[in-house]
Parts: structure tokens; sequence; C-alpha cells
């Protein structure tokens, strides 16, 4: 999902934090892109294939959303339309950068590939839907794979479903997530990414939902390919994500510490940088006389010492100038030559 080899996808997940209007749908693409974003994220899909009509909310929706309506009734509120679809790709396309949605159901499944997306992201709770994985894996599209609350066995499960439907393994990048919003850090288990890499020997990410972004930034130095993070204009606006979300400002601060960290990362050899070179000489030493040594006079450590700069015999050869005699006079405070 990498630009390039070595710069991680980051992503703006503005999921519903459009709240039904086109017009903020479309402020959320071009802050996105301006905050550096690679791709922006909205969420598809139609409430009566995606809650019961009394679905409970979650605690953090109970919070953020009007107190008297159901999950049903939000998520109704919050779908995304096609024409919506159709004119936010054509927006992006013109800001340079790329739309995503990740798809809830069957048939907003089938609606973003008609829309030709450029890979899917499965959404946590798809994660054990049987034949949402089954209708993705025949595709053969590039995957992005979320796995809050999931176990690791879960998580095997559906890359090998997807995988014997047809993706292909190098295709899937698995994010790890916490499915709490916010996530608080004593759950955010960064090195769980880790532990994914090792398991399904597959590209890693992170999801992040924590309040913060120093757990992006971890996961970019643990080896994340891709980083997404809530985004929102304004978080006193009403509406689930909203509170977790990063505002534009916050966004690309988020976007340039990583790509700072991924500069720092480096070549990942252990070698005299260009930087440190014309430090050498002054940090490191040479071999100086410490006390006034005559002609024939054998050198020892009670003659000799080590000082700064390095522009002389260097330490690391004292042993073998040790118990020699001297060829000439030398003067306490002067650089050994021999």
């Amino acid at each position: 999902m990498r630009n390039n080899r070595n710069k991680t996808f980051v992503i703006a997940e503005a999921g519903v934090n459009h709240n039904g209007s086109l017009q903020i749908a479309k402020k959320l693409i071009v802050q996105a892109a301006k905050a550096g974003a690679d791709a922006i994220k909205f969420q598809t899909f139609i409430a009566e294939n995606l809650a019961s009509k009394n679905a409970p909310k979650a605690n953090y929706q109970k919070k953020n959303t009007r107190s008297k309506e159901n999950q049903f009734q939000m998520l109704k509120r919050l779908e995304f339309s096609k024409e919506m679809h159709l004119q936010c790709i054509n927006l992006c396309k013109k800001k340079k950068i790329i739309f995503l949605s990740s798809a809830f159901d069957l048939i907003s499944l089938k609606l973003l590939s008609t829309l030709k997306m450029p890979f899917f992201k499965i959404p946590s709770g798809e994660i054990t839907n049987l034949p949402y994985l089954e209708y993705l894996g025949k595709l053969k599209k590039k995957i992005i794979l979320s796995t809050g609350m999931s176990t690791i066995n879960e998580i095997k499960s559906a890359v090998a479903i997807l995988v014997k439907n047809g993706t292909l393994k190098k295709n899937i990048t698995i994010l790890h997530c916490n499915t709490q919003y916010p996530t608080p850090f004593r759950d955010a288990n960064i090195n769980a990414m880790v532990d994914i890499k090792k398991n399904l020997k597959t590209e890693v990410g992170y999801s992040d939902h924590t309040i913060s972004i120093e757990a992006s930034l971890a996961a970019v130095a643990l080896g994340a390919k891709v980083v997404e993070k809530h985004f929102t204009l304004n978080r006193n606006l009403t509406g689930p994500d909203h509170k977790s979300s990063l505002i534009p400002k916050e966004f690309k601060e988020l976007v340039t510490k990583i790509r700072n960290v991924e500069i720092a990362l480096g070549h990942g050899k252990k070698k005299i940088s260009p930087s440190e070179k014309n430090n050498l000489k002054i940090v490191r030493k040479s071999i100086f006389v410490s006390k006034n040594i005559m002609i024939g006079e054998k050198f020892s450590y009670l003659n000799l010492t080590t000082k700064r700069p390095a522009i002389g015999i260097c330490p690391m050869q004292i042993k073998k100038i040790i118990g020699k005699k001297a060829k000439r006079c030398h003067t306490k405070g002067d650089i050994l030559k021999i």
C-alpha cells in the first residue's frame, strides 16, 4: 500500500464524520489532501442490511450522538449515497488523494466494486462474516484487513477464506486495531502488530483509535506499512467518531511526524553518517605525551595519555608503543609522533 518502498501509506479515516452531508464530505477531502494524507476513507452501508431496527448503540455512540435515536436510526442518517460516492471520487481525483470506503454489507461491497476501488478495506466487524469474505476474496483485489476485537486464530481464518477464494496473500495488509473509541493507551498493544506479521507472514499496519498520535508513530517505527487515523473538521460536531478524531492541523502534524520517523529509521546499517564525519576528529582522541621523555626512555602509561583531537596515533595502538624506546625527545603536552 506504500507509494514507494519506504513511505507509510497514511489514511484519513473520515468514516461517518460527514454527518450525512455531501458538503462536509467534500470539505473533509480537501482538508485531508492539504494535510498530506495518501487516502481518505469513508463508510458505505445500507442501514437495513447492517443493523436490526432495535440494535442498541455502543457506549461511545450513546455519548456522542442524538440521545433518542437507536443504532439503526443513527446509521440511517449517516448513509453515504451512490451520488455522494461519485462526487467525492471526482473531487479526490482533482485533489490527488485516493478515495476509499469500507463496505459493511454485500450490496455496498458490490457498489464499491462497480466504482473500481483501488483496494478494499475490511472493517473489523466483518472479520467473521463468511459470505462477505468469500465474495470479496473472489474479486481478487488488494485488501486491507482491520482486526479490532479479533484473536490471532480469527485473523488466520479470515485470511485463509480470502486466499481460498482467489485473493493473493501478498495482496493482503493486516491492520492491528483496538475497537474502542478512544482506545486507552494501556490497550493499544502495538506490539501485537509485530505478532501478526510473525504469524501471518503479511504486510502489517495500525488503525489508531487513541486520542493522540504517539501510537501511530510507534507503529511506523515497528514496521507499519499503513497507518489509519480518524479525521474530522471539528471534534465538537455531533456524531459517533468526532471525539476520537484528529482535526486538520493535528492530522497534518501526524503526517509530518510519520515522514520524519521514516527518514530517521534510515537504511538500517551501522556506519558513520555524513553529518557526523566532521565531528570524528574533534570527539575522538590521539596519544599525547604526559611527561617529558628523553631519548632511549621507554614509553609507558606513566608518560603517555590520550586526549582530543584525533589527529595523531589512535589510542587503539597504544599497547604496540608501550615498552618501546623513544628515538627522540618528547615534550609534555605534545601529540606523540613516532
